[in-house]
Order: C-alpha cells, then structure tokens, then sequence
C-alpha cells in the first residue's frame, strides 16, 4: 500500500485572537454594554431584539471573517504540509484555513464558517453566502442595532436567517459539509493501520469529543501512530498513549517556525 509507506497526518488547529483592541475597535457598543470582552462570550450576550442581534452579529462576521486578513501561522502551516498527504479537520469557523489556500477536498469544517446563513427553522437543507448581507448590516449599524427591514430572510420559506454555526439541534449540514465528512472518513479508511502523525495544534476544553478524543482513540488502535499536541498551557495526552505521543506546551506559531527552520 503506498498510502502506508508514505506516510499522512491529520490535524486540528486554533489560534484565533478573540479579544483585545480588535474586539473592542469592532464590538465597543456590546463590550460597553455587557461588560464582555471577546467575541466568543459576546455570541452568548441575552440581545433583546433580533435588530441588536443582527447588529452584533454582522460587525463579528466582519472582524472575523472578511476584514482580519489571512494569518501568517497559517501561511507557514500550509508551507508544512505542502507536498505531503495530510487532511485537516477544524472547528474554527473563520475560514482561515481556505483563504491560506488550502485544498477544500482535504479540509473539514465540523461547526460551520462565518461566511454562511442558513434558516432558522430550518426549512431546507442550504447554507447562503452572507458577504453581501454582512456589509449590508454591519454599514447599517446604529448605536447597536441595524434597521429591521435588514434582518436576512430565507428566500424558501420566509423565516429568519441565523448564522450557519453549531449551536444545537437546528445547524444545517448542507451538501459541502456532508461532503467534507465523506473525504474525512475515507481518509482516515485508507491510512487506517498507516504510519499517521495526528498533529493537534491548539485544541481547548471546549468540544474535546471532536477532535481530540477521537485522536486519542486512533492513536491507541494504530501501533504506527504517533499524536502531537502543541498548545500553550494546555498540552496534555493520555496515559495510555504516552509512550507513542509528544506534548509541547508551546506557541504555536513559534513551533511551527522552528519546524520550518526559521
């Protein structure tokens, strides 16, 4: 099997800046309000109206999703797994991973992307593009609420748009997320028994069931696996791993320079 000898690796990774001046420069209004001071702990913010939500909303997707640029950690990342037969599976939803340029087919985005809409009912299952909806919104703005008239409708059914990120029972999986999936199992089938790094880079105390567990349990099936964790603060295995794994309490985008000999 070539797939074996050669090799692969799959990876999770998160290095999102979620609060300081960029939070404030976009969210002021709500951190003022509500005395947050992330993004992450604004989503959960008790907004009275769905124009303050909205309104909230719009100015999170633009700092996160279409006004922050591609980070650099992701450039370099990219540069690491070039020419080697890797696959990525993420809970980020800021699309950094795509706007670095990697390939779609070897990439799984397990809880949703900023850049997507999808019913709140839902009625169908389809995710829209927001960008032009965002801007719309975000431009729209006043004190922390935008127009009502601007509240995204789904064009089946006519009920309220909401963000295309997993929050409970209701999340879409439309055709590209299925289709991630698929490309993630078959991925993981071929290199089963293989030589595989599972490489975790920045994975929390969130939604370890995802991406870490799963990690572990690979690793303990597979005598050729060896898993990396690399997190700051954070690093940790499990014991019955520990002979095949390596743990770096580390940031991040200073190990993967090191890796790329910078």
């Amino acid at each position: 099997m070539r797939g074996c000898r050669r090799g692969g690796g799959a990876f999770r990774f998160r290095r999102v800046l979620l609060s300081g001046e960029r939070f404030t420069r976009w969210c002021k209004p709500w951190e003022d309000a509500y005395d947050v001071h992330d993004f992450y702990s604004a989503g959960f913010c008790p907004f009275p109206t769905r124009e303050e939500f909205w309104g909230y909303w719009s100015c999170a997707i633009m700092a996160n999703r279409y006004e922050c640029g591609v980070g650099q950690v992701y450039l370099d990342l990219i540069e690491l797994v070039r020419g080697k037969d890797y696959f990525v599976i993420t809970t980020n939803v800021d699309h950094q991973f795509q706007l670095a340029g990697f390939d779609k087919k070897r990439l799984y985005y397990t809880q949703g992307d900023y850049g997507l809409l999808q019913c709140s009912r839902p009625c169908c299952r389809e995710t829209f593009d927001n960008e032009d909806a965002v801007r719309t919104m975000s431009a729209a703005v006043k004190g922390r609420a935008i127009p009502i008239e601007l509240i995204p409708r789904c064009p089946h059914c006519g009920a309220e748009m909401t963000t295309n990120l997993r929050c409970d029972d209701a999340f879409v999986e439309d055709a590209g997320w299925r289709k991630a999936s698929e490309n993630y199992s078959e991925y993981l089938r071929r290199h089963s028994g293989c030589k595989v790094l599972f490489l975790e880079l920045g994975v929390g105390g969130n939604t370890p069931v995802i991406i870490k567990y799963p990690f572990w349990q690979m690793t303990s099936k597979n005598p050729r696996a060896t898993y990396v964790c690399v997190n700051w603060g954070e690093a940790y295995t499990h014991p019955y791993i520990a002979d095949r794994s390596i743990v770096i309490d580390a940031d991040i985008a200073r190990v993967v320079k090191r890796l790329l000999g910078r």
